[in-house]
Order: C-alpha cells, then structure tokens, then sequence
C-alpha cells in the first residue's frame, strides 16, 4: 500500500500517538502470563507482526472527538485490540489459514490447541479491561459485539458454501464477524467521552458502515488485489470456499455451466489447481468485482455522511478520510 493511501491512517496514529504508546504499553502488559509463556508467545506473533490498528484507534479518536481528557479510553482501546486478536486466533484455525499480514499463522508454527485456547484468555483479558472503567453501558455493547461475532461466525459456517445465499444473509455475516467490533469501538468512544447520544449513535452508525465497507474491499481483494500489499495469499476465499459478496453476484447472474462450476468448487470443496483462474475469469464476465467495489464505496460513502453532526474537530475530518482509506485500495 503507497504513501498516499496510507496517509489517512498515519495522521490519525501520529494525532494519536500518546495514546497508542500507552495503549501499547498495556497491551504489552496484559499479555503477560506467569505460568504459561506460550500465551505472550502467541500473542507477540500476532500483534507483532503489525496491522494497522484501525479498531483501537476509532476508540482512541471516538473519545478525544468527544473531548474525553480521563484514561479509560485506553483501556478501552486495549479490550478492542485484544477481541479482535483473538478472533483472529480462531478464525485462522477455523479457516486453516496459513498466512496472515503476510507471515505464518499460530496455529501453523505452534498448533490449533494454542491458537484456541489463548485466544480465549484474550478474550477473558478484554472482559477484565472493560470491566475497569466502572461503565456498565460500556460491558453490554463490547460483550454485545463479542457475542455478535461469534453469531456471525457460525452463521458464515453455514452460509458460506451455500449457493442459495443471499446478498442479505451475506451482509448479517459481515455485520456480525467483521462490523460488529468497528460499531462498538467507535461507540464505547463516544460513551466513555459522556458525549450526546446522537453523537454516539453517529459513531456507532460510522463504525458500522466503515466495517462493511472494509470488508467488501476486502472480498475484492481475495479475487483482485497481491498478495504482496494484502498480506494474504490471493484466492485464500476460494479455496477455503467463502462464498463471498462477488461470487454471491457471479452466481446471480450464472448460467447452468457456471452454476455446475461453484457448485462443485464452493458446495463440493472438488477443486483443481486452474479452478481460480476460472472463477476470476467468470468473475470478470459478469462485473461481479465491479458491482462489489461500488457497494463498498457506497458503505464508505455513509460512513462519511454520519459524521456530519458530530462536533467540527480536526479528527472528524480524520475519521472522514479514513472511510477513504479502506476502500482506496480498491479503486
């Protein structure tokens, strides 16, 4: 990703820079374990191997936007970072993922047993971290989006190779695994800030629609993109048959050949080694790759506009742009 991509990104971590040092710190700390070094071990792979911490830096702007001066937001920030970790600690043993942010997985260099289970004592971490800023309303919407996610990954285990899944169920998914996290980072923000509830709505309402549109880049990615800027390997999706948002549009528009074509690849898991070409090239025929990229420039777009009645800050203009970010490597 260039310079010029990335600069939304980097003003807000440099306007925030304080605050991700201490959130940092404490993530450092609350990853140590006296009795069970392979937790930090883990751990330090992960967040380690960098990311953008676009999750814990909604928290961080959502609160200073709000004009919050006390700490809390940082511990906030960590329980943000430390669920969304730990998702990914399950997600690639579910998925059996190889890569990720373009270095091996845990459960590939250590084993799945490790990956699971630390994984849950992020999670267990992140619940005693928000349990410390004393705000009942901030532990029900982050135990919320915890319970959300894990409905919305079950709810891809069964959708996922189903062709007769919709673009509907296809977005309570992304909802759920994915936009679930970014609404509520963006709203405990707004709440540890004693902000007005409209300006919390609109924060959550922004996190919402920047999280679909993150994810829909990130579907056009898995088809379109290199694996050098993503950190993934391209066509990961397709062979562990995610039945993603343009191959939801593919199959919309197939013909009985192409629909006998996803059924045995995404359905059957029967995959031969030219199977991804194929898909692309079927991809490319039916402008499923366009049609995603609009509905997440779409998403960014009301991402933006639900900023509009939060307060004339510098990092409002910041969070508009990020909106730009995420789906900018798409365009």
């Amino acid at each position: 990703m260039d310079a010029k991509v990335d600069r939304p990104l980097e003003r807000l971590s440099a306007h925030l820079a304080d605050d991700l040092a201490a959130v940092d710190a404490m993530i450092r700390a609350r990853m140590a374990s006296e009795h069970a070094p392979r937790i930090p071990e883990v751990t330090a792979h992960l967040i380690g191997a960098g990311g953008k911490r676009v999750r814990p830096i909604l928290t961080l702007a959502a609160a200073r936007l709000c004009g919050y001066g006390g700490a809390h937001h940082i511990r906030l920030a960590a329980t943000v970072e430390f669920i969304h970790t730990a998702t990914l600690l399950h997600d690639d043993v579910v998925d059996e993922s190889r890569a990720r942010r373009g270095r091996p997985t845990a459960n590939l260099l250590w084993d799945n047993k490790s990956s699971v289970l630390v994984g849950d004592y992020l999670f267990a971490r992140s619940f005693q971290l928000m349990t410390e800023t004393g705000s009942l309303r901030v532990l029900s919407i982050l135990s919320d989006a915890s319970a959300t996610i894990a409905e919305g990954e079950v709810l891809q285990l069964t959708a996922a190779q189903n062709l007769a899944t919709t673009e509907e169920i296809y977005l309570r998914v992304v909802r759920g695994k994915t936009a679930a996290l970014f609404a509520a980072a963006a709203e405990v923000g707004g709440v540890i800030a004693g902000a007005p509830e409209a300006d919390v709505a609109a924060l959550r309402t922004y996190g919402d629609a920047l999280g679909i549109a993150f994810q829909m880049a990130d579907d056009v990615l898995d088809y379109a993109g290199e694996a050098s800027a993503t950190g993934k390997n391209v066509g990961d999706d397709f062979r562990e048959r995610k039945l993603t948002l343009p191959v939801i549009h593919a199959i919309a528009a197939a013909d009985a050949a192409e629909r006998a074509f996803w059924r045995r690849t995404i359905e059957a898991g029967d995959q031969q080694p030219d199977d991804l070409a194929q898909a692309q090239a079927i991809l490319a025929r039916h402008g499923a790759i366009e049609a995603t990229r609009a509905a997440a420039l779409g998403w960014a777009a009301r991402a933006q506009e639900a900023l509009s009645v939060l307060p004339d800050h510098p990092l409002r203009e910041m969070l508009g742009d990020l909106a730009d970010f995420v789906v900018a490597r798409i365009r």
